[in-house]
Parts: structure tokens; C-alpha cells; sequence
């Protein structure tokens, strides 16, 4: 990897001098634009529009048209020049929690790699950050142009990420943020029902650019001279969906085929739950109220029998006497 900055973060009176490498690339097949007819290659030519002459790229500066048509020359002389105190260092202006960052803000990154004889600021600065779980928001000046950007650990080494200013991030003006849109709780509940069935880690094979893997393949078939193979196509879903709550019932039991789960998704996981409760507290308050109904029905005979006639508690004793001397 080749640097594309050099300088120095300020962390407080200690500097830190580093490169600055890309971190990322985008992966694509290069396509030419070509004549169809013959495969001829389509060239574009810097052609001056004054004096209708092809200029050279070294001979091509930048410039900025005034409202009255003037054209001012600015050259890398200029910019070099440009009063930015971020050009050589990366200045530490605040740290902040990851949260109240917005992510629409962030754009390219690049890794931080330490320059000088003794690393030992540069892991002291990156463990800091670990420890308290914050990041450093700074500026930094790249190829000629002010950003900010944040500076956070990953994987060990410092990654420094551009943001966009604030004046940068258009404001969403849509008309059905001014409606009043209402949902019912069960849409709600299958909505949720739906997130949580798909709620997990990524499967591998869905982190795959198929468009390119596809090309590639339509590339090396026409190469070949083979026929174009056509995958599968995927099984369509006959049934029309009806309503919103259709639609969102039948995507949670798509969700859960994909995942080799089953289960009915008619009814919301909040009312399974409140059913399988009260359940449960009905046969709890059942086993509660037999113990207490044998209580009471022992209770109202022992009550009976302490409630009979004495004449009849009389005889009872007299047969009793009787069958004794029977015995005897």
C-alpha cells in the first residue's frame, strides 16, 4: 500500500507522527467503454475549448468561474500556500461517545500507522480510547481540502475516518413526515415479530457481491464461447397479499422457512405470551382452590355432626353401651 498522508496527531503537548494508508477499496470487473461493432476502444481527449488544442496533464490546473464569466487560475502552488494548520498535523478537538455520532456524516477511512522511533504514544492514545470507550473528534486536512474526521481503535491500529460538515448533510423535507400516520398494535407487534426472526449474525454466503461473481462468469462464458447458464429462478409467492398485516404475517413465516424454523406467525409473540400466562395462572389458581374446597367440606361435616340433636346423640351412646355387653 502506498501512503497517502504524512504527518502527525496532537494529542495535548504530545505529537505523534504517522501515514496515512487507505482502508478500504471497492472490488468491481474494470469494463471499458468499446466501439460495439468492432471492440475499438472509445479514448476522451482534454481538449482546451480557446484554442481547441489537446492539453497535457500536467499542463491542466484547476479554476473557479466568477458570476461575470472570468475564470480564476488556481495551481498546486495555491493551495500549498492555503493558511490550513491541519495540513500537517491532525488536530484533537473533542472526545465523544460513538452514539452521538451521526453515521450519515461519516465517509472514507484510512489507517493510522506510526512513524516514529518509539510507538509508545501511539498505543498509549489508542488504549485511552479503548479504556473509556470514546472517540476523538479532529481535522485534517486531505489532498488540499479541511475535514473532519474521527480517530477510533480497531483491530489494534488508529482509524481515522472523514466526516462531512454539518452544512453538508441535506435536510430530509418529505411530505408524509407532515401526515398523521397510525398503526394499529397488531402491525406493530408482526413488525416486530419480523425483525426478531431475522435477528442474529449474517450468514457468510449472504456476504457475497453476486452482481460481480455473475459478471465475472458472463465474462469468462462469452470468453469461452459458451452459453450464458441462467440460476434459477426464485419461487414466487402465489398468493396476493391482501393487507399490510398480510403481507407482514407472511414475511415472518418466509423468515422463519429460511431459518429451518416453525411456528405460526398469525398470532403476535406479545399475545402468545400473555395467552400462555394466563394459562398458567388459571391452572395455578385451580390447584389453589382444591386444597380449599376439601378444607371447607371437612370443616361443614365436622360442624354437622356437632349440630345434631341430643336425643339422637342419646340413642347413639345407648347402642354403643349395648353392643359392648352384647360382647361381653
Amino acid at each position: 500500500m502506498q501512503s497517502v498522508w504524512k504527518g502527525a496527531i496532537s494529542f495535548g503537548l504530545v505529537s505523534i507522527p504517522i501515514r496515512l494508508f487507505t482502508a478500504t477499496e471497492e472490488r468491481g470487473v474494470s469494463l471499458h467503454q468499446v466501439h460495439e461493432k468492432d471492440g475499438g476502444r472509445i479514448r476522451y481527449r482534454r481538449v482546451c475549448q480557446v484554442d481547441g488544442e489537446e492539453v497535457a496533464y500536467s499542463d491542466i490546473a484547476r479554476g473557479y468561474e466568477l458570476p461575470n464569466g472570468e475564470v480564476v487560475v488556481l495551481t498546486d502552488e495555491d493551495f500549498a500556500q492555503l493558511p490550513l494548520a491541519s495540513s500537517r498535523a491532525i488536530d484533537v478537538l473533542s472526545f465523544v461517545d460513538a452514539e452521538e455520532l451521526d453515521p450519515v456524516q461519516l465517509s472514507r477511512s484510512y489507517y493510522a500507522d506510526p512513524t516514529g522511533a518509539d510507538p509508545k504514544p501511539y498505543v498509549l492514545l489508542r488504549d485511552a480510547l479503548e479504556r473509556t470507550g470514546k472517540v476523538a473528534v479532529v481535522k485534517v486536512a486531505l489532498r488540499q481540502r479541511e475535514s473532519l474526521a474521527t480517530l477510533r481503535p480497531r483491530n489494534g491500529v488508529l482509524v481515522l475516518q472523514l466526516m462531512l460538515w454539518p452544512d453538508e448533510v441535506r435536510k430530509p423535507e418529505f411530505s408524509f413526515l407532515k401526515e398523521d400516520v397510525r398503526l394499529r398494535s397488531q402491525e406493530m407487534q408482526m413488525a416486530e415479530s419480523y425483525v426478531e426472526t431475522l435477528t442474529g449474525e449474517i450468514e457468510p454466503e449472504e456476504l457475497v457481491d453476486r452482481y460481480r461473481v455473475a459478471l465475472e462468469q458472463l465474462v469468462e462464458a462469452k470468453a469461452a464461447g459458451r452459453e450464458v447458464e441462467q440460476p434459477p429462478a426464485p419461487a414466487e409467492d402465489t398468493g396476493a397479499a391482501v393487507d399490510l398485516m398480510d403481507a407482514l404475517r407472511r414475511s415472518v413465516e418466509a423468515a422463519k422457512r429460511s431459518r429451518g424454523e416453525d411456528g405460526d406467525a398469525a398470532t403476535p409473540p406479545a399475545r402468545k405470551k400473555a395467552v400462555a400466562k394466563k394459562a398458567s395462572t388459571g391452572q395455578k389458581t385451580a390447584a389453589k382452590k382444591a386444597p380449599a374446597k376439601k378444607a371447607a367440606a371437612k370443616k361443614t361435616a365436622t360442624k354437622k355432626t356437632a349440630e345434631q340433636p341430643a336425643s339422637k346423640q342419646a340413642a347413639a351412646k345407648q347402642g354403643t353401651r349395648s353392643r359392648g355387653r352384647q360382647t361381653a
